[in-house]
């Protein structure tokens, strides 16, 4: 009968009919046999298996470990050995202070080398003469030693009248030294056979003590090495294997002494901070574009290491976290836990969040524009709504507002901004661009006031700003409502208050995502007094971000981890405390949620006489001056006439723009609501103004009638 092999299969048509197609068992004729593995394969497979298996793996490190141990720790014992015999460790020391270009130290250390030399010849000379004097010293003491037994020999004949007793004590002495003699004999072979064994063992625990062995060869928790502390020793060595030649060679020259480029080792927050002094030929850029090996080399992440430059020349600041530490969070905000604090716009600085010290990070918002770039979702809305939060406890803060998200990130503003525009459409774009053009007109009215006038901050603040500069829409004389070009109406308002506003606190915050040329120009970038950065792509958006100098001093946005670094910036600002030497610091921010900025918002909102927000811009349509000014007082009982005319003029710049104290008056006038003084300043009634509006409507009504 010939072999034959048996299928199972399933005649099916369709693939729809593979789950009920009937069972068929058929025969394939004359099939070749299946063939066996070759014994040799079997043998090869069996012993591939073997060699990479994980325990064959662990027992080679660990044979190649321990006898590096053993060996590397024959070496450190050598070493130590030559240097407290010879002046190699004052040499290694003269050229580590000639490498960091201090002679001082150089000229120290070469006296202590000249004084080590003449001692040891002092030493040497000694030995010359210590035979002679050593014979010497051992007769007469020998001579004294027998005199004295026999001295006591004597003694003892006298004593027991036996002149046998004489010798007694001498015998005895010459006993002892015999029986010396014999105990050496027995333990000198057992010592002689054990005695290297030993010495092994002594320099193995040397060589296990220092790690003397590869990374891949040491065991799994000391290659991962969490939370290792940072000492001298590791800093030196992640230097040496930073792959910086020149770094490495000048390292290896001072040999131990390479820790003498290190300054103090202190604690600062949650990590500890060193500078650096780099050896000569090895710049700091060579230095900071490695941070990602240098970290691994001291056994941290890439964003727990942080390098920056102080002043003094060839030297690098790293700032080195304790492992973990950036992961935790930094506790709520001071405007949530205290109820009872309040701002002020001239001489507070707004609680921002925490630097990497763990040291409060403040910032002066004292006339100076702001700009917050980042990715989405990094947290951006969040750190730019808590300085505005802070600014709205100051009552004498303004606000116009323009959110182009558009989903109520800001919504808790409504009734405390005078304007408060959300939504990201063209429309709502148009409606942003002609409020900041509205704050222009202000600033101009402000800047032709008399000299000395003093007035209130204006905070002009646009979220998503790249939204306006990205609008596509023109108006009817063709000028384009985005862009930065001359004829871009958002571009050149935002110019205008960068250019002047200052003078006369008339401030411009944005808020944008990934910024490029094409959604943040330039001239817009470096208008800002205060710029921030979350979690960006790339060092070129870094730089656009932050500008040159401080991507140049260290900054680095874009190697913050998006996600995982949500809310942590890098800030470069005079209105913020920046180490000495520094161009930017790293601030992480609290993060207030919506519960929490709507409660701050309310307390705000109590201390002030009642806010009208507008949520569109009026556009020349026909006014009525005393229907507006009753709704730009609202529910205050009375407001001073200047912040009638101010308020008026943001409601409506083309109507109200160029008013005077005179003009306010004759509508008051004429509708019999005057305004009166009231503590020395002039004011007006709200109950005045509604009585006059009540009046006229009901003129109005029986007039019609």
């Amino acid at each position: 009968m010939s072999e034959n092999v048996f299928h199972l299969h399933k005649h099916t048509d369709t693939p729809a009919a593979v789950d009920n197609a009937p069972t068929v068992l058929t025969v394939a004729p004359d099939a070749p046999p299946a063939r066996p593995v070759p014994l040799w394969v079997r043998s090869g497979r069996a012993v591939k298996h073997a060699v990479t298996h994980e325990r064959t793996r662990a027992a080679g490190r660990s044979v190649v470990r321990h006898g590096l141990y053993t060996f590397n720790g024959g070496r450190i014992v050598a070493r130590r050995t030559w240097d407290g015999r010879t002046g190699a460790r004052y040499e290694r020391m003269i050229r580590a202070a000639e490498a960091a270009g201090n002679l001082e130290a150089a000229e120290e250390w070469e006296e202590r080398l000249q004084r080590f030399r003449a001692a040891r010849h002092h030493r040497r000379m000694d030995l010359l003469h210590s035979p002679v004097d050593a014979a010497k010293g051992v007769a007469v003491g020998a001579g004294m030693s027998i005199g004295v037994l026999v001295a006591l020999g004597v003694v003892m004949a006298i004593s027991t009248e036996n002149v046998g007793h004489v010798v007694t004590p001498l015998s005895a002495t010459i006993d002892f030294i015999a029986l010396l003699i014999r105990i050496v004999q027995v333990v000198w072979g057992p010592a002689v056979t054990i005695g290297p064994f030993l010495a092994l063992l002594a320099v193995w625990s040397v060589g296990r003590k220092q790690q003397a062995a590869p990374q891949w060869a040491l065991p799994a928790n000391v290659r991962n090495g969490e939370g290792e502390p940072i000492t001298p020793s590791i800093v030196v060595k992640a230097l040496r294997d930073l792959g910086v030649p020149a770094l490495a060679r000048a390292i290896k020259e001072m040999g131990d002494a390479g820790a003498s480029m290190l300054g103090p080792i202190t604690i600062a927050g949650c990590g500890v901070e060193v500078d650096v002094t780099l050896p000569s030929g090895v710049s700091t850029n060579e230095v900071q574009s490695k941070r990602r090996k240098l970290a691994e080399n001291l056994t941290r992440h890439e964003h727990e290491v942080f390098i920056t430059i102080p002043q003094a020349a060839r030297t690098v600041r790293l700032w080195i976290a304790d492992s973990g530490a950036l992961d935790e969070p930094i506790g709520p905000s001071p405007l949530v836990t205290d109820e009872t604090m309040t701002a002020d716009y001239a001489k507070g600085k707004a609680p921002w969040g925490q630097d990497l010290r763990g040291d409060a990070a403040a910032l002066s918002l004292y006339q100076r524009h702001l700009l917050i770039t980042g990715l989405s979702n990094q947290g951006k809305t969040v750190a730019l709504r808590s300085l505005a939060l802070w600014l709205s406890l100051d009552r004498s803060v303004q606000f116009l507002m323009g959110d182009l998200k558009g989903v109520g990130d800001w919504a808790m503003f409504d009734g405390l901004a005078t304007t408060l525009i959300q939504g990201p459409t063209d429309e709502h774009v148009i409606q942003v661009t002609e409020m900041v053009e509205s704050a222009v007109d202000e600033m101009n009215r402000r800047i032709q006031a008399p000299p000395g006038t003093t007035f209130p901050p204006l905070i002009v603040l646009v979220d998503e700003a790249q939204v306006a500069f990205m609008c596509p829409a023109k108006d009817a004389d063709k000028r384009p409502y985005g862009g930065s070009k001359a004829n871009s109406r958002y571009f050149m308002a935002v110019r205008k208050i960068h250019n002047q506003g200052r003078a006369v606190n008339v401030l411009m915050w944005q808020g944008t995502q990934d910024p490029t040329n094409e959604n943040l120009p330039k001239l817009v970038r470096e208008g800002a007094h205060t710029r921030a950065s979350l979690a960006l792509g790339t060092e070129s958006q870094a730089r656009m971000a932050l500008g040159d100098k401080a991507v140049d001093g260290g900054a680095a946005p874009n190697l913050l981890r998006p996600g995982l670094d949500r809310g942590t910036l890098v800030v470069a600002s005079d209105g913020i405390t920046i180490p000495a030497g520094q161009s930017s610091i790293t601030v992480r921010t609290h993060y207030i949620d919506d519960d929490a900025a709507t409660a701050i918002t309310d307390r705000a909102k109590a201390m002030r006489d009642g806010v009208t927000t507008l949520h569109a811009i009026d556009r020349g349509e026909e006014r009525d001056p005393l229907a507006d000014i009753a709704a730009v007082i609202g529910d205050a009982p009375r407001v001073r006439t200047k912040d009638v005319l101010a308020r008026l003029a943001t409601r409506n710049p083309g109507a109200y723009g160029e008013w005077s104290f005179i003009d306010l008056k004759r509508v008051l006038d004429d509708a019999g609501a005057e305004p009166y003084k009231s503590d020395g300043v002039m004011v007006v009634a709200r109950d005045r103004v509604a009585r006059a509006l009540a009046n006229r409507d009901t003129d109005g009504s029986a007039s019609a009638d």
